[in-house]
């Protein structure tokens, strides 16, 4: 159920409050969809990045942006507690365009890897914008509010997939990557003409707010095992798509990254868990919907270690985004509770966590295909999603324990 300090706004959220009509929700979820796609425009696109530059340097691609996500939500996000909000998206924006001019030029597969870092830092403009959603929307509404914008992400997520899966195949992957470059530049102008200002609470110096966080992260244990629960399942979600390229180009299916990036059309199914997943948060709280997405995780690897063809896949996709999706939701808004005034810095943990756990998944991912294949990756999948029903369930019975 939500706590009181869900429900308690400080003064500078009451006067933002009620802000956040429909068409600007709906323009800071697209704002944040693009942003968070560029994370992924390489993941389809892995096979023929590695045919350019030879060796095993390209394919820690993927890597490399989620640990520059995972850096730039440790050392950017928390600004959002300490500067204003709408001038650090348009300055991030920016620096994005700029990180992906230079991937799309890359020389070599050392540039590529650095400007990869680059842009994994610059896209994390798509976790400042999350928590100033739900700084300025109805606080009764707010997992819907947090749900809604989430969609926007998760469209990113999954239809740049299917975006760089074609544009690669029919023009090449550094076209992709200019692409991107005037989408930021546009997402960026409408977040200068439609969100208004919005000044922090913390009155706290960049050192001290970074050195807080592990304060935070002490503090709440709700927080911990969110965290932790949401870092495993994005795991398993990246070990997937890190993969999947792969899979599909092998003697079983023997096709391109076009169809890779098809089944992030399939795994769009997945955006519908968003706004419900929100809303039962909402009303019956959030723990059950949570460890209902784990063990969901946790099935979708058994259909794609014993289903090996595209119908058990498919299958598979559209259950783990669901499973995913639901999750998260409920996740976040157990942490935005858990103290108003921090919600930068408690996204920053929870985000962070969660993307440091998808890079771990991505590494791993590339040694364990290469060693065991599919079989070796599917029960790394599904051995991610065991660890995050563990904690739920540990948790659970914490709970009801006492």
């Amino acid at each position: 159920m939500p706590t009181p300090q869900s429900i308690v706004s400080t003064a500078t959220e009451t006067q933002e409050t009620h802000v956040l009509g429909r068409w600007l929700t709906f323009a800071m979820a697209t704002a944040t969809g693009i942003a968070a796609a560029n994370i992924y425009y390489n993941q389809p696109m892995l096979g023929i990045m590695q045919a350019e530059f030879p060796g095993q340097l390209a394919g820690f691609v993927p890597t490399v942006t989620q640990l520059g996500y995972a850096l730039g939500i440790f050392l950017l996000v928390p600004l959002g507690d300490l500067v204003e909000r709408k001038r650090l998206i348009i300055i991030q924006f920016c620096v994005l365009s700029i990180a992906l001019v230079g991937v799309a030029l890359a020389p070599n597969a050392t540039v590529l890897l650095v400007t990869s870092l680059l842009v994994g830092i610059g896209a994390t403009v798509a976790q400042q914008i999350i928590p100033l959603a739900a700084h300025l929307s109805d606080p009764k509404k707010r997992g819907a509010t947090v749900g809604l914008v989430m969609s926007g992400l998760l469209c990113g997520i999954l239809f740049s997939r299917t975006l760089a899966g074609f544009v690669s195949t029919h023009s090449g992957w550094r076209e992709m990557f200019a692409l991107a470059v005037p989408m930021a530049l546009l997402a960026s102008s409408v977040m200068a003409w439609k969100l208004p200002r919005s000044y922090p609470d913390s009155t706290m110096s960049y050192p001290a707010l970074i050195g807080s966080l592990l304060g935070l992260w002490r503090e709440f244990p709700k927080l911990r095992v969110a965290s932790l629960t949401q870092a495993s399942l994005f795991a398993s979600f990246s070990v997937f798509w890190t993969i999947l390229v792969f899979q599909l180009e092998g003697p079983v299916f023997n096709l391109g990254p076009d169809a890779a990036g098809l089944f992030g059309i399939v795994g769009a199914v997945g955006i519908l868990a968003a706004p419900f997943a929100g809303k039962l948060a909402d009303k019956r709280g959030p723990h059950e919907i949570i460890l209902f997405g784990a063990i969901m995780t946790l099935i979708s690897w058994l259909i794609f270690g014993l289903w090996i063809t595209i119908p058990g896949m498919v299958v598979g996709v559209i259950l783990m985004d669901l499973a995913l999706q639901s999750a998260m939701i409920p996740n976040q808004h157990v942490v935005y509770a858990l103290r108003p005034s921090a919600r930068a810095r408690l996204n920053t943990i929870f985000i962070g966590s969660m993307f440091l756990g998808g890079a771990v998944g991505s590494a791993l991912a590339m040694q364990v295909w290469t060693a065991f294949g599919w079989v070796g990756v599917s029960l790394l999948g599904g051995a991610f999603g065991a660890l995050a029903t563990m904690l739920q369930l540990v948790s659970w019975f914490g709970d009801h324990s006492k």
